[in-house]
C-alpha cells in the first residue's frame, strides 16, 4: 500500500527513475552506487565515538554507525520487505567497511577511498552524460538522491532478478509518473533552447 510524505516510495522512486531511465545508466548505477556508500562508511569509521557503549569486534558507535542505522531504518519505512534486506546490506557494509578501515589505517584508507570515489563518480557521470543525456538527480535534490539512491538500485535489482514489487501495480504507477517527469523535463529543455 502506498505511503505518503517522506515515506512515499512511489514519489521518491519516480523522481529517481526520471533520471535513470536508460538501461546502461541504470546498470552503471547498479555497479557504482553501493561502492560509493561503502567507501563513505570506510572514512566515517575514523570519526570519534558519539556514545560510549560497547559493540563487538572493535566496532564503534560513531558517525558511520548512526549513518548506517538511519539509512537502514529509512529503507525499512519505505518498504518493509525490500527495505529490511537493504537495511541488512547497509549494516553488513558498515561492519565490513569498519574491518577494512581498521586493517588499512587512516593514512592508506583515505587514498583507497579517494581512488574508489573518483572511479565510481566518473562512471556515474559517464552514465548520465553519454547514456542518459541528463544531469544527475543530486543536482536537483541532493538529499533525496543520496539517501534513496542505494535503496533504489537495490529495488531495481530485486525487480529485474525476482520480479519484486512492493505492492501490486507499483511499477506501472511509477512508470506513469516517470514518463510525466521526463516529458516535463523535455518540455523545459525545449523552451530553454528556443
Amino acid at each position: 500500500m502506498a505511503k505518503l510524505g517522506l515515506f512515499d516510495l512511489e514519489k521518491h522512486f519516480a523522481f529517481y527513475g526520471a533520471y535513470h531511465s536508460n538501461p546502461m545508466n541504470v546498470f552503471i548505477h547498479m555497479l557504482f552506487v553501493w561502492p560509493i556508500l561503502f567507501t563513505y562508511l570506510v572514512l566515517l569509521h575514523f570519526t570519534p565515538p558519539l556514545v560510549s557503549f560497547s559493540l563487538p569486534n572493535n566496532l564503534i558507535a560513531n558517525c558511520g554507525f548512526f549513518f548506517t542505522m538511519f539509512y537502514a531504518g529509512f529503507y525499512v519505512f519505505l518498504d518493509v520487505r525490500a527495505g529490511s534486506l537493504a537495511g541488512l546490506l547497509c549494516i553488513i557494509s558498515w561492519v565490513f567497511a569498519s574491518f577494512v578501515a581498521n586493517h588499512l589505517g587512516f593514512s592508506l584508507a583515505w587514498k583507497v577511498v579517494l581512488v574508489a570515489q573518483l572511479v565510481c563518480w566518473t562512471g556515474q557521470f559517464i552514465g548520465h552524460g553519454v547514456f542518459e543525456k541528463r544531469a544527475p538527480a543530486f543536482l536537483d535534490n541532493f538529499l533525496q538522491a543520496f539517501l534513496t539512491g542505494p535503496f533504489f538500485v537495490f529495488l531495481e535489482a530485486l525487480q529485474m532478478i525476482f520480479g519484486y514489487e512492493p505492492y501490486p501495480g507499483f511499477y506501472d504507477r511509477v512508470k506513469a509518473k516517470v514518463d510525466v517527469h521526463i516529458k516535463e523535463w523535455e518540455e523545459k529543455k525545449k523552451k530553454k533552447n528556443l
